[in-house]
């Protein structure tokens, strides 16, 4: 049926139809207003394919949301993109594979694969930042719909939580995601542009004192920490390496353990300058990995046995969630932050304790509790009062130096420097955990280990 289509036939019809009707508008060609015999009343468009010219229906709509009026500028839409070759079924189905693609999610999943892990050494901190603070709030969004003000919003969200300089991370992550999409051709600028940071920052100085290094020693081994992760923290204040690159140490690095001249090579791709730092190791830290190395032996024996073959460690620090990879990195930060607040809460609710552990350690580590990598701080400043040379000092914590000679010329790995720095530096934090008495350690509250 044909017929100039008005709201009053409209209404009329779809009131009336008892069946099946389907009308043809005389004024605007392709439109057509169908009843089914269930009663839904739609509005649909009919053209001929450009290609195939087979004959083909795009549906608009269902009436009485779609008004007549919006029904025809919809058919007037659809029969010039058919005019220019354009099958608009086909560009619909096209647009709506391809919003998939549009996500923040899927620029998060790009970003990760063919940047992050790619090129970046701290891929994991991008990830966990994502999946935390950014993914939950736009993971289903175009991502070219996200504009400064979006961006300036969940930053200060964070910054209201109490964790400005998060705020400034996540700021910069998003930042470099969209500076990623514009290389990619996705976008054509980034929104954060000249975006200023949600909160001022400034170094760290944190160090810890004598009192802090004997409190640390004798409890981080202990609830709520595991021991594995307790000795881990040890052994980074003793080498000063980093917490990524202690967390993913694999069995194959350590070399010559039973002697004086054992090393930890830590090879270019898992350093962060991307050069190999090789770390002489003290008697104190040669204990630590040697027990470490038992550690994973025995979880790999007991994996081989459960599996009913044979298992060797790969890592020092397996994973507790994969056999096959190493902690993240963010573990070994999670458990010093953790012992620390379990510290502070055991002395505050036990005016015993505190009054047994009245020293310096305390009262600093309420003021500001020390950090993964305050114990690497620590043993820089440390290795400069014992009046170790600067040069040693970056060597041990493997600095590449700025200046032309350094960068260009001077290849010494300065090994026997670095074994007298941090055997030096071994030898003072024996001391120092010997001198402190056991007595004056507080019992921290059992909780469950890391």
């Amino acid at each position: 049926m044909k017929k100039p289509l008005t709201d009053t036939l409209i209404r009329t019809v779809a009131a009336l139809a008892s069946g099946r009707v389907e009308i043809s508008d005389e004024r605007c060609s392709g439109l057509t207003f169908r009843v089914t015999t269930n009663g839904v009343r739609s509005w649909s468009f009919r053209f001929r394919d450009p290609r195939s010219n087979r004959l083909t229906r795009a549906t608009l709509g269902t009436y009485p949301d779609l008004s007549l009026a919006e029904a025809r500028e919809k058919a007037i839409d659809m029969r010039r993109a058919v005019a220019k070759g354009t099958n608009p079924v086909e560009e619909k189905r096209r647009e709506r594979e391809q919003a998939m693609t549009r996500t923040f999610g899927a620029l998060a999943d790009r970003y990760l694969k063919e940047h992050a892990r790619r090129f970046k050494k701290t891929a994991e901190a991008d990830e966990r930042a994502l999946t935390v603070h950014i993914l939950p709030k736009w993971r289903a969004r175009p991502y070219h719909s996200i504009g400064r003000r979006d961006v300036i919003e969940l930053c200060e969200g964070i910054v209201a939580t109490g964790k400005p300089i998060q705020a400034n991370r996540v700021q910069a992550l998003v930042s470099k995601m969209f500076s990623f999409a514009v290389d990619a051709d996705l976008l054509p600028a980034n929104p954060c542009l000249r975006l200023r940071k949600r909160a001022s920052e400034e170094a760290r100085r944190r160090v810890l004192s004598d009192a802090e290094i004997a409190l640390f020693w004798h409890r981080i081994t202990k609830r709520p920490v595991s021991r594995r992760i307790g000795l881990a923290l040890r052994l980074v204040l003793l080498t000063g390496v980093r917490v990524t690159e202690m967390a993913g140490a694999e069995l194959r690095e350590f070399a010559h353990l039973d002697g004086n001249q054992a090393t930890w090579s830590i090879p270019p791709a898992r350093s962060k300058n991307g050069r190999a730092h090789v770390v002489p190791l003290s008697l104190m830290a040669r204990a630590i990995v040697k027990e470490l190395v038992n550690i994973a032996n025995r979880r790999a024996e007991e994996l081989g046995k459960r599996e009913g073959s044979v298992a060797t460690a790969r890592f020092l620090l397996v994973s507790p969630a994969r056999d096959d990879q190493p902690i993240d990195g963010h573990a070994l930060s999670v458990a010093m932050a953790r012992f620390g607040k379990a510290f502070e809460l055991k002395c505050k609710d036990d005016a015993q304790d505190l009054e047994i552990e009245h020293g310096k350690a305390p009262a600093s580590w309420f003021e500001d509790r020390p950090t993964a990598h305050d114990l690497r701080r620590t043993l820089a400043t440390r290795l400069a009062a014992l009046g170790i040379a600067a040069e040693d000092v970056k060597a041990c914590l493997n600095h590449a130096r700025s200046d032309v000679t350094g960068r260009h010329y001077d290849q010494y790995d300065r090994l026997r420097e670095k074994r007298r720095a941090l055997e030096l530096w071994s030898e003072q934090v024996q001391s120092i955990i010997d001198e402190a008495p056991t007595s004056n350690v507080v019992s921290l509250r059992p909780a469950s280990a890391s």
